[in-house]
């Protein structure tokens, strides 16, 4: 027979003094709203009626509406050596020193490395093998997630949020990767041949597991290459039908879709995909300028070109860099990367350029760095 457990009398004293119960929400919404994530993560625990505040679908919102006026830079750091770490701090993209700015970090399993995908609403998603775990930056909370179901070798995965159901999603596609992989004629399969044979997703949620779902476009990801998140949609490059091809997932309807690409060479080899003012871009890095392909119209397949000229590096610091094309914010401001905490961000409408400098972490050489642009801060609780 189960043992009845009894209440706590302290607790329910606790509850019926909690003195945030005489201030007005309005106000207690006002505080919270100046507050940094991790400090309203921890005051969930300190009072039911904040917490129930805190929890709030529309509080989360309002906090996400002020954050994404206030986009910053996201820097994972992964320690190696003997302590394992895994670190996030975020930065004003205002500003070119990281001195001053919140730090969170939490202890990881050594077995583990986690690499991470861009964040999406404040929430950031890091796979290692099978293995998903999906956090809050800005707080240190994170949740494991049930391992993906394959033994495939070759897994691909992207983090997206669906608007329709407001639902955070998981998508991992597998794929066979052997050397000796051969055909039933006996001959050797090309790279273009091998296409993803399992898609899987999991929502976010009390009751989370992965699910298949059926995929009527056969492709294959390119490795390397991470999607981007857009109103409700991932995208990613792929190979379909032999050709390098734009795939994207409607997050609600959980449908593929295919897009064909313009018949350039150097965007069908190099081209990286961007969010350039909110649409869907590819840029091509070439000598000195930029080269952007955007996506006006997906149903029609409908692509502009622009081209945007950098200055030389040597005009711009009198010394001599290999830059390398990042992305563009939000601003319209485009990042270009020397190493792992130097960049630059150079602006084609007022032609102004300035430096962006992290300092303080990652001077170890073992350290595993990714930084991430246009973060928004969210403050849910996971």
């Amino acid at each position: 027979m189960m043992k009845r457990v009894k209440r706590s009398k302290k607790r329910d004293e606790r509850d019926v003094n909690d003195p945030f119960t005489n201030l007005p929400n309005d106000m207690i919404v006002e505080i919270l709203m100046e507050l940094p994530p991790r400090t309203i993560a921890r005051l969930h625990f300190a009072s039911k009626h904040l917490s129930s505040i805190i929890l709030d679908k529309d509080f989360i919102k309002l906090y996400m509406s002020q954050s994404s006026t206030q986009p910053r830079h996201l820097i994972s750091l992964r320690r190696s050596g003997d302590m394992q770490m895994q670190r996030f701090q975020s930065l004003s993209q205002d500003l070119s020193s990281s001195s001053n700015h919140d730090m969170v970090s939490f202890k990881m399993n050594p077995d583990l490395r986690y690499v991470f995908t861009p964040p999406v609403r404040g929430l950031i998603c890091g796979r290692d093998g099978t293995k998903v775990t999906v956090g809050n930056p800005s707080t240190g909370q994170f949740v494991s997630l049930p391992r993906v179901k394959t033994r495939r070798q070759d897994i691909f995965s992207v983090f997206g949020y669906d608007p329709v159901n407001d639902v955070y999603k998981v998508l991992c596609m597998t794929v066979v990767t052997t050397r000796n992989y051969m055909s039933r004629v006996g001959n050797l399969v090309s790279w273009e041949d091998i296409v993803s044979e399992e898609h899987q997703v999991i929502t976010l949620g009390a009751k989370e597991k992965w699910r298949m779902i059926e995929c009527k476009y056969p492709h294959r990801h390119y490795t390397g290459y991470q999607g981007i998140y857009l109103d409700g949609f991932m995208y990613y490059l792929a190979s379909y039908k032999k050709k390098r091809s734009l795939m994207s997932f409607d997050l609600s309807s959980e449908d593929f879709n295919v897009t064909k690409l313009p018949e350039d060479q150097m965007l069908q080899e190099f081209g990286e995909l961007v969010n350039h003012a909110g649409k869907i871009t590819i840029a091509n890095q070439a000598y000195i300028s930029i080269d952007l392909w955007v996506l006006e119209d997906a149903s029609k397949e409908v692509w502009s070109k622009t081209a945007v000229v950098i200055p030389y590096v040597t005009d711009m610091f009198g010394r001599l860099r290999n830059f390398v094309f990042m992305g563009i914010l939000g601003t319209g401001e485009m990042i270009f990367s020397s190493h792992k905490l130097f960049y630059i961000s150079y602006d084609p409408k007022s032609k102004k350029v300035r430096e962006i400098v992290i300092n303080g972490i990652g001077e170890d050489s073992r350290d595993t760095i990714q930084v991430f642009f246009d973060h928004v801060e969210s403050c849910m609780v996971l």
